[in-house]
Formats: C-alpha cells, sequence, structure tokens
C-alpha cells in the first residue's frame, strides 16, 4: 500500500490546501508568544519606593522637586544592592504630618545622622515610577512578597509540563483536531478571566489553566503542519512555524508599547484567539493519524479534499486505503510505546536531554547578557530580532548537511560561546555582549532544531505524544534555571556559565548518536523508527540456470 508521502507526491506537497493551513497556523504559533515570555510586561517591575502619608503634602508645602523629595525623605539612596533594597522596601519611623518638620532636611531635627534613625518595613504600601501598570505594581508584588511573582511564572511552567503530557496522550489518542479546538476554547476564556481576576489568587488558577492547554496547542499545530506537507517541504513548514513565533515577539513588543496597562494588555492578546474556534471549519483532521487509526473512510475523504483543493487528481492506485491496514490492529498511544525498543528509547533520552538544554542554555544566556537599557521595550525587540538569522542558517544547511551536524554544532557554539565569556575581562562588555548574542544564536538554533527532529523520529501513532513528552523537559529547565543561575552566582559569578557550557557541549555530542532524518519519510510504524539508523541489509539471491550437463548455480548479491 502507498504511504501519506507517496500520495502527497501526486496530490501536492506544498500547495494552495497546505499554504493556507500553514498560514492558518502560523497564526497559532504566533498568538502564543505572550503567554511564553508575556511575564516581561505583565510582570514588569518598575523603580518603586514606600508610600508615606504627609510626604506628599510635605513635598508641595515646601516646593521640593523629585529629587529633594528623594533625597529628603527615602532612605538608603545608592547603587549598591544594600541600598537598593533599603529605598525599595524600608521607610523611615517618621510622621510627616508633624507640623515641626522644616523644609531644608526635615530629618536633621529628629537625628544629627539619618543612619540613626530607625527603619521599619513600608506599612503603606509602594508608590512605582511608571506612567503604566503591571501584576507587581497592582498587587504590590514586591519585598517581601516578590516571590509571587517568581510563583506567577513557575505556575506557567507547571502547567506547561502537566499539560504538554496529559494533552499529548490525547491528541494521540482522540485526534490532533479535536484537542486543538479544546485548548484553544480554555485558553482564550482563562486568559480573559485572567485578565478580570479581583485578586492575585484567582489570577494565578487562570495562568495555571493557560500554561496546562496554550504549549500543547502549539505543539499539535506543529505536528499537524507538519503531517499535511511532503517530505521535502516537511523541514520548511517546521523552521518558520517557529520563525512565526520570533514574529510574534515583534509584534509583542509593540502592543505592550501601547498599551502599558497589564490588563489591557492581556485583553488584547487574548482575544485574538477565539477566532482560532473557526478553525473547526478551516483545518481537517491529519490523514496520517486517521490512517494510523485504521479510519481509512475518513483519511480517504479528507486526501481527496486536499487534492481537489490543489488541483490534482487522485491516481487510480490510490483510490482505496484498504490493504494493510485493514488486516492490522488499532494502534493507541502508551508512554511505554517512548521507551520499550531499545533505538526508540534512545532517542527519547537523547532528545529528552535536548530540550532540557535548549531551555536551560536559552534562558540562561538572556540572564547573563546583562544588556544595559531603560527601555525594555527596544531591549525585548533587539534581542527577538536575533532569532531571525538562526532561522536562516537552518535553511541554508540543512538539506545540504543535514539535520545533525547543524542541530550538534549549534550545541557546541552555544556551549563554546558560554565558556569563553568567562574569560572576557568585564572592560570589553561589547565582547561580551557579542559572544552572548552567538551563544543565543546557537541555542536558538538547537531549539528549532530539536523541535524538527523530535517529530521526525517517532511512528506516527505515538509522534504527537513522543514531540509532547520530551519538550515538557523544557519545562523543568524553565522551572529550574533561575534558581541555577542565581545560587550558583552566589559562589562565584561565572559558574553558572561553566555550566551552561558543559550542559551544551553534552547536547551536541549525544546529538550524533541519533540517526540523520534528511530525506526520510516520517516513520509510520514501530520498526521503521527502529530501522532508521540501520544500514539497509543486502540481499543475497540464487539464480538457477539449466544447462545441458548440469545445474549452475550462480549467487551474486545486490543492494537492497
Amino acid at each position: 500500500m502507498p504511504t501519506m508521502d507517496d500520495i502527497l507526491e501526486h496530490i501536492g506537497e506544498f500547495h494552495l490546501f497546505q499554504k493556507q493551513t500553514f498560514f492558518l497556523l502560523a497564526l497559532l504559533s504566533g498568538a502564543f508568544t505572550p503567554i511564553y515570555v508575556g511575564i516581561v510586561f505583565l510582570g514588569f517591575t518598575p523603580n518603586h519606593r514606600c508610600w508615606s502619608p504627609g510626604v506628599a503634602e510635605l513635598s508641595q508645602r515646601c516646593g521640593w522637586s523629585m529629587a529633594d523629595e528623594l533625597n529628603y525623605t527615602v532612605p538608603g539612596l545608592g547603587s549598591t544592592e544594600e541600598a537598593s533594597f533599603l529605598s525599595q522596601c524600608m521607610q523611615y519611623e517618621v510622621d510627616w504630618n508633624q507640623s515641626t518638620l522644616e523644609c531644608v532636611d526635615p530629618l536633621s531635627s529628629l537625628a544629627s545622622n539619618r543612619s540613626h534613625l530607625p527603619l521599619r518595613p513600608c506599612q503603606h504600601g509602594w508608590v512605582y515610577d511608571t506612567p503604566g501598570s503591571s501584576i507587581v505594581t497592582e498587587f504590590d508584588l514586591v519585598c517581601a512578597h516578590s516571590w509571587m511573582l517568581d510563583l506567577f511564572q513557575s505556575v506557567v511552567n507547571v502547567g506547561f509540563f502537566i499539560g504538554a503530557v496529559g494533552i499529548g496522550y490525547l491528541a494521540d489518542r482522540f485526534g490532533r483536531k479535536f484537542c486543538l479546538l479544546v485548548t484553544i476554547l480554555i485558553n482564550a476564556t482563562s486568559g480573559v478571566l485572567m485578565a478580570i481576576s479581583p485578586n492575585y489568587a484567582w489570577m494565578l488558577v487562570f495562568r495555571l489553566l493557560q500554561g496546562l492547554v496554550s504549549k500543547a496547542g502549539w505543539l499539535i499545530g506543529y505536528i499537524l503542519i507538519t503531517e499535511f506537507v511532503g517530505l521535502s517541504y516537511r523541514r520548511t513548514v517546521g523552521i518558520f512555524y517557529q520563525v512565526a513565533f520570533t514574529v510574534g515577539l515583534l509584534i509583542l513588543s509593540g502592543v505592550a508599547y501601547a498599551l502599558p496597562h497589564w490588563r489591557w494588555l492581556q485583553f488584547a492578546v487574548t482575544l485574538p484567539n477565539f477566532c482560532f474556534l473557526l478553525y473547526f471549519w478551516c483545518i481537517p483532521e491529519s490523514p496520517r493519524w486517521l490512517i494510523s487509526q485504521n479510519k481509512n473512510a475518513k483519511a480517504m475523504k479528507i486526501i481527496k479534499h486536499i487534492a481537489k483543493k490543489n488541483g490534482k487528481s487522485m491516481p487510480m492506485s490510490f483510490q482505496s486505503l484498504t490493504a494493510d491496514e485493514d488486516a492490522g490492529e488499532k494502534m493507541n498511544p502508551s508512554f511505554l510505546d517512548l521507551v520499550r525498543t531499545p533505538q526508540i528509547r534512545k532517542h527519547t533520552l537523547i532528545l529528552m536531554y535536548n530540550w532540557f538544554t535548549s531551555s536551560v542554555l536559552y534562558q540562561g544566556l538572556i540572564m547573563h547578557m546583562g544588556l544595559a537599557g531603560g527601555n525594555i521595550y527596544l531591549d525585548f525587540f533587539y534581542s527577538a530580532l536575533v532569532e531571525f538569522p538562526a532561522a536562516f542558517i537552518i535553511i541554508l544547511t540543512i538539506d545540504r548537511v543535514g539535520r545533525r551536524y547543524p542541530w550538534a554544532a549549534s550545541n557546541m557554539v552555544a556551549g563554546a560561546a558560554c565558556l569563553a565569556s568567562v574569560f572576557i575581562p568585564d572592560d570589553l562588555q561589547w565582547l561580551k555582549i557579542t559572544i552572548a548574542c552567538l551563544g543565543r544564536m546557537g541555542i536558538t538554533m538547537a531549539y528549532e532544531m530539536v523541535c524538527l527532529v523530535n517529530a521526525e523520529l517517532y511512528p506516527t501513532y505515538i509522534r504527537n505524544l513522543g514531540v509532547l513528552v520530551c519538550s515538557s523537559m523544557c519545562d523543568i529547565g524553565g522551572i529550574i534555571t533561575p534558581f541555577l543561575v542565581y545560587r550558583l552566582t552566589d559562589i562565584w559569578l561565572e559558574l553558572p556559565l561553566v555550566v551552561f557550557a558543559v550542559v551544551g557541549l553534552v547536547a551536541g555530542g549525544l546529538v550524533l548518536l541519533l540517526p540523520e532524518t534528511k530525506g526520510k519519510a516520517l516513520p509510520e510504524t514501530i520498526e521503521d523508527a527502529e530501522n532508521m539508523q540501520r544500514p539497509k541489509k543486502k540481499k543475497e539471491k540464487k539464480i538457477y540456470i539449466q544447462g545441458k550437463k548440469a545445474d549452475l548455480q550462480l549467487s551474486y548479491r545486490e543492494k537492497a
């Protein structure tokens, strides 16, 4: 029986149907950006100080400038870490409403040296130096409550982890399209509810719900588009699906600049998700999944629809999908299938480690870049631009060299960049930033490569489960990276970079143990996946020629 790739060669590997489907799913990819990195704007922490009753009135009566007000009323002004804590989280134990305070150095009447004045934690809230708002400014997630912002981000990563595994199983069991639409509905609804949350606790609950479904929906979209296109276009759409995410980064920076208030921003990035529910009529179920489930009639109906949309005709020999599928049993995905056989077990372990590595290095390098500048929108925009060259380098090399070597090289470049940064002196800041950008580009390539190759190493009936289970390790990486960076920095400032270097170099070496998938059809069965790295066996055939006196047995070998 012909494979799905054989059929696509005749009805169109990347024609009108695939182009329309790719465009629709690319919109879904870009819409995932605010959930993955929206914390940069939703949880922006501006400069702040304790609000003290009576200070504003005294400042107005005395005609102070803002600099005077800060100098007279805020303790610990300075650039050191201790001074920053005092100015943001502590206040003088002074009644600023008393009439005996003078306009020139009002604290001099209370103590000859301000450092002798008693301090206390902020009692009446904070004043934030920002024209907009964030969840930090609205719920006062600073000082003793700053851990609540960490929890806000950890919750979405926990949701990513649980949802990727659970929904990945459901997508392989009940279909890509059904699970995609369910995740879209829950994501959009929980996003709106988060925007109108009355308090921090409810906001946390809806953030968790978004995490549970959003990443799984993004990965299901990736699986769908790679299963709709032919072999020669599979890697291109996989890369550009991720480029759509990078485009989403650029758009997010502009939307956040236009809407500096977090609730309006949350509404703006969430409401478009409801439009994706129209995909019920626009995107069909994956024929590959239907065939793997022995739903051949439905698969053939969709294949004919694709052929009609592409203006192609189905060859008579492809009009039926009744051969081997009808004889076999329906395949139901199981987590054990990811480790049951030796080659797939090896693929699973290496892919899980590489997903973890990509997350740790990607976030870790951003933390260590230390880009100066107070404009959060421009900093975010420029950092996103670095990801475009990574995609184009992959496109230029992946068909000429293959998947394995560029992937291994990108991990090693990222690891080497981390190691090189350790030995660059602080006065060469431009060189540090350049090396950090090189490492960011390398790990971005690795991120895109692991997503591409992950889908190519598993058979159809566990492909979605394999991608989502392996990619869940990047969520574990996202949870521990901040702790990894800041705890190791307490020991030695450059120690995290040494760890990143080792992790990246090991990841590059492990990639070389995987099979090359360039030019190979997607595996349909466990046997196909197990045989990907094995050389084709040569078969020995015997031909008997009848001679006049004896039978002459000739044997020859030919390539399988």
